[in-house]
């Protein structure tokens, strides 16, 4: 079956119907594919069909909201987020939108009511980012979890989740989202620096004897490397005791979420296999693991959906 045909079953057994709607969904996806392929790609042959374009919705929301964050001074950034705010609180409280790029969530918002609030919490809380310079401490660190990381994961992780109360679901969210943030301020390091943004707490440099200028001048010294290599292993230890996540899922949604814990630990993997080159560039996972990772969780679900239907 051809991808345009899986997607048109998707459209459909998502509630999709207007062609109008349809198109601007399909819009999305092509966003999505451009920008972060992998989720797409996983998000299509691991998901219920029904779930996947609300999936690809959340996510080309979250992809226009970080732009806004992203672009230009900080002024202009700040007033567009605020516009951004407005209008979506509008768009979700009236139900309806003249903008193409928000019919989409406002429809998948109404098929899961979770996703609005979850929508709300992180355009709340975008200005935590706007406002970022830096952490003092581990504790300022985990603060920015709280009120930036999480609510910003839980716009598409609400949609995997289970049905009702999710406050067991949300606190292994919030032990995975611990782990992949300290994971990406670690592999981004040099993009960050280069933007003017240290996201190592700087108590943790100073118990290292390490100082800003040493990473932003790439010093590939035994103390950076213990330093990057500590905060690995706590990014390893937190996402390894966030796997129980995944027992907190749907059974239809757990290949989808042991893919996205299992990209984390490859992309791990492969900061560590060059610490030095973390103050350089970004590390990815190795394409033939990533490639078996996704095609295992395939593998799998199709083994199961057979035994299902006998």
């Amino acid at each position: 079956m051809s991808r345009v045909g899986r997607w048109e079953r998707a459209l459909d057994a998502a509630g999709v119907r207007e062609a109008g709607l349809r198109a601007d969904y399909g819009r999305q996806r092509e966003q999505v594919t451009r920008y972060r392929r992998e989720v797409a790609v996983a998000a299509g042959l691991l998901l219920p069909e029904r779930t996947v374009p609300h999936v690809i919705a959340a996510a080309a929301f979250m992809h226009r909201t970080d732009t806004l964050l992203d672009s230009g001074p900080l002024a202009e950034r700040r007033a567009a987020a605020a516009r951004w705010q407005q209008e979506v609180t509008r768009s979700l409280a009236e139900g309806r939108t003249d903008d193409p790029e928000l019919r989409p969530l406002l429809h998948s918002a109404e098929a899961h009511p979770e996703l609005r609030d979850r929508v709300l919490d992180h355009l709340a809380a975008a200005e935590a980012d706007l406002d970022f310079t830096g952490f003092d401490t581990e504790a300022d660190y985990q603060r920015y979890v709280d009120g930036y990381s999480l609510p910003g994961f839980m716009v598409v992780a609400a949609l995997l989740g289970p049905a009702g109360d999710q406050s067991e679901y949300r606190a292994a969210c919030r032990t995975f989202i611990d782990g992949s943030q300290r994971l990406d301020f670690v592999n981004d390091l040099a993009e960050d620096l280069a933007e003017g943004r240290l996201t190592v707490p700087r108590d943790r440099l100073e118990r290292h004897g390490v100082t800003r200028a040493d990473l932003e001048q790439g010093r590939d010294l035994p103390a950076v490397r213990e330093l990057l290599g500590g905060l690995l292993d706590e990014a390893d230890r937190t996402l390894a005791e966030a796997r129980t996540v995944i027992g907190l899922v749907p059974a239809v949604h757990r290949p989808m979420v042991r893919c996205i814990v299992g990209v984390e630990q490859l992309t791990g993997a492969a900061a560590r296999a060059d610490l030095g080159a973390l103050l350089r560039r970004s590390a990815s996972p190795a394409k033939p693991a990533a490639l078996r990772l996704l095609a295992r969780e395939y593998l799998r679900l199709r083994r199961e959906d057979r035994r299902s239907r006998r």
